[in-house]
């Protein structure tokens, strides 16, 4: 962490500023809180938000609730790849805070209802070549920045202003406290803010009177039908307001306390004056909804319209608190970050969509209601069917089914399970119907019963998706695959549409359905129709099934696999490792591919680059994006579990660490994170539909998991370090355990799971 260390040896120099400043007292309650951590740490010291928010990781370092509405967040005002999230650690500038983000995908959206703080002269510049006009924005360092889990804190260098953010479940809350020195200030909010795929459509604002203003920001983008209606209440009174439409024309007034009301189809923003001489502080409360104003005024309400911001600090610090105390971890003091900030992240996605009503816009576009639980929305789920809702099936079950039933509720809304979910939207983004999967688990798990989804009405929606005739499905069940006439990813559509059916026959077979089981079963060996003996690899065929001609493995274009080349999705069967192994000629030959996965170098392309989605590789495997997660867990099945020891523990000790650039590749809403996870306690779902988890190496020495019933979990590696990664001999409660797996039902029934660590190979 040294990034950290290079903040206190500024300590100095943040002394100096902030009492120039009238600040000194923040600096001492952070100071204080930091010493009481020191000496009692709890979990949230072990949290660093600034994990992933350089390098690939995409991710944001402001203040949210496990699974909130809002993610009120700081934006540096740019586009690009490297802003996608917003806020990229490396820049030294702010635009503005807004109240949604995406964490670590690849795709940039929202950035709702951004505010922005100001006092004296204003700063502006054209910040990148995308946006040709001129933003305003304030420098920053982060000496003078922090963030917690529901608490972020920056120091507005130009306009010495002291920010600090929390939030509640549906509502952000700022806090401006600016110089002694300051007698008036502004806060600007920008509802026209958008960047990278995101574009305004429609504004509107409502001044209601001299403390509170609401209204709306509609966009279009990833998700193409975004409605953001919000309401804003501020703690002292704006003594003139100045609206400004995108094409300049202001309207001005002095009489703040009259209703104003105001839209603008390319975008509105308003400039609020506040006399300062009493009082330095202005606290700014947004709820937001997506249905409508008057429901963005009830979210507010409910979430606590007369609590202070040290209220809702604290609250969010509870929340935390209890989510991260359902895992307790002892490892050495990085591994803990690492641990603690991954867990925190698997609770960015998915996250609440509904009002407190219960009302939501669905994806036909319509108004719904929610009865038994929230609505949930942001379900990535080409990368979290992997490991992250496997992870939510073992810590978190309750929040698990609740995504279940939004699951369900897209279903009969739109007419097919969601691909990619979104803000209320369908966006097809990526490829398969990995809902099937993650629906199946939860069924075969328990998760979900007959009470909560009639389990034919699930069968039928998991189904419809297998049955459709988008996306290349209409030739993969003629064919048996799907050819590389259809276009892009051909592949891989056919490897990932292969899983997917394997997962349909089993809930078929759980529901006594002998001919779907039997019907799916069979499409679940579809991969077999890519695999071409004399290269030893998954290739492109022709409608005539002929492969594909020029074929080269270490290529990544042109593109028919899924953001990876046929090294990365060689492997990818999870369902039938066994069926595997037989093509590629047996145990020994399987290994030896592996073995050559990991040192075949990458091939560069003529500009000496590889594409942006591959990062974190060792040879050919690539732990920066998901197709191969499961990849270094097949050791196992070919007797050589000692190497699957030996790469995960490389790849959580090279691939992960404390710094902003800890991730290597996109956190992909919590699967990053939900892989560092199992790994670290030492098994990981190869098969997410199985029931069960392939062991390796654990990289804690002790960990309890709070299961439902008062039930306890608890992994123990003994004799673990740096240098003891082999597994000499595991027991599970207390009988020797042979297994290279370890199943669902044993972990949720309670134990003691024991691993005796050796620096040799066993």
């Amino acid at each position: 962490m040294k990034y950290l260390q290079k903040k206190l040896l500024s300590k100095g120099i943040t002394t100096l500023l902030l009492t120039i400043t009238g600040l000194m007292p923040l600096l001492a309650t952070c100071q204080q809180h930091k010493t009481m951590s020191k000496s009692t740490p709890s979990l949230l010291s072990y949290v660093d938000p600034f994990i992933g928010t350089a390098g690939k990781g995409k991710t944001y370092p402001g203040a949210t609730l496990p699974y909130g509405m809002v993610q009120l967040s700081p934006d540096n005002g740019r586009n690009g790849w490297d802003w996608i999230s917003g806020y990229f650690y490396p820049d030294n500038v702010i635009a503005g805070f807004s109240h949604t983000h995406l964490s670590g995908t690849g795709a940039g959206d929202l950035y709702d209802i951004s505010f922005m703080p100001l006092a004296g002269p204003t700063k502006q510049k054209v910040l990148d070549q995308v946006n040709p006009l001129p933003v305003i924005y304030s420098s920053f360092s982060h000496d003078n920045e922090q963030a917690t889990p529901g608490y972020y804190q920056v120091f507005l260098t130009d306009y010495q202003i002291n920010v600090e953010l929390t939030a509640g479940l549906r509502t952000g809350v700022q806090r401006y406290t600016f110089a002694k020195h300051t007698q008036t200030g502004q806060v600007k909010l920008d509802l026209n803010y958008a960047r990278n795929w995101d574009k305004t459509i429609a504004t509107e604002l409502i001044i209601i009177n001299d403390h509170t203003i609401a209204g709306y920001r509609k966009s279009t983008g990833w998700a193409k039908d975004q409605r953001v209606y919000f309401y804003s209440v501020f703690s002292q009174p704006f003594t003139m307001h100045t609206v400004s439409h995108a094409d300049n024309q202001n309207t001005s007034s002095n009489n703040s306390d009259k209703h104003y009301q105001t839209s603008g189809q390319q975008g509105l923003s308003a400039l609020f004056d506040f006399n300062l001489k009493q009082q330095k502080q202005v606290l700014v409360k947004t709820a937001i909804s997506s249905v409508s104003i008057e429901n963005a005024k009830q979210n507010l309400l409910t979430d606590g319209l007369q609590s202070s911001f040290t209220d809702y600090r604290q609250r969010a610090e509870k929340q935390w608190k209890q989510a991260l105390a359902k895992v307790k971890v002892t490892a050495e003091h990085d591994n803990m970050v690492q641990f603690y900030t991954a867990l925190y992240h698997s609770y960015l996605a998915p996250r609440v969509f509904s009002d407190s009503n219960g009302q939501y816009k669905g994806p036909d576009g319509k108004i719904h209601q929610a009865t038994r639980s929230p609505r949930y929305s942001f379900f990535s789920l080409w990368d979290t069917f992997r490991a992250l809702h496997p992870w939510k099936t073992i810590t978190d079950t309750e929040h698990s089914k609740a995504m279940m039933m939004s699951l369900i509720a897209h279903y009969h809304e739109y007419g097919l399970l969601p691909v990619w979910n979104f803000q209320g939207n369908e966006t097809n983004m990526m490829m398969g119907y990995h809902a099937v999967p993650v629906l199946v688990d939860a069924y075969l798990k328990r998760i979900i019963s007959e009470q909560d989804i009639n389990s034919e009405q699930l069968f039928n929606a998991l189904k419809k998706s297998a049955m459709q005739n988008d996306f290349g499905i209409d030739s993969y069940k003629a064919l048996g695959y799907v050819p590389f006439e259809h276009g892009n990813w051909n592949v891989s559509l056919t490897l990932e549409y292969a899983f997917d059916d394997w997962s349909i026959a089993q809930m078929a077979q759980a529901l006594g359905k002998i001919q779907d089981a039997k019907y799916f079963t069979q499409r679940g060996q579809n991969y077999r129709q890519h695999f071409d003996p004399a290269t030893g690899f998954m290739r492109a065929k022709s409608q005539a099934g002929v492969f594909k001609s020029g074929f080269d493995p270490l290529a990544y274009h042109p593109e028919d696999y899924c953001e990876a080349n046929a090294w990365q999705y060689n492997f990818f069967v999870p369902h039938d490792i066994k069926g595997l192994i037989q093509l590629h000629g047996g145990r020994n030959k399987f290994a030896n591919k592996l073995d050559q996965m990991f040192s075949t170098k990458q091939q560069l392309n003529d500009k000496g680059e590889l594409p942006e989605w591959i990062s974190g590789y060792i040879g050919q495997y690539v732990h920066g994006n998901e197709p191969a997660h499961h990849v270094p867990y097949l050791y196992q099945y070919t007797g050589q579990g000692h190497k699957t020891q030996q790469r995960v523990r490389q790849i959580m000790a090279e691939l992960y660490n404390t710094a902003p650039n800890g991730l290597a590749g996109n956190e992909d809403a919590g699967q990053m994170s939900a892989w560092y996870m199992f790994s670290a306690l030492g098994f990981y779902p190869v098969n997410p539909v199985a029931g069960e988890y392939v062991l390796g190496s654990p990289e804690v020495a002790h960990a309890q998991i709070k299961l439902p019933d008062n039930k306890t979990f608890t992994i123990i590696a003994n004799n673990q370090s740096a240098d003891n990664i082999y597994v000499k001999s595991v027991t599970l409660n207390g009988q020797p355990y042979s297994a290279i797996t370890i199943s669902h039902q044993d972990i949720m029934a309670g134990g003691t799971l024991i691993f005796n660590m050796t620096s040799e190979v066993h």
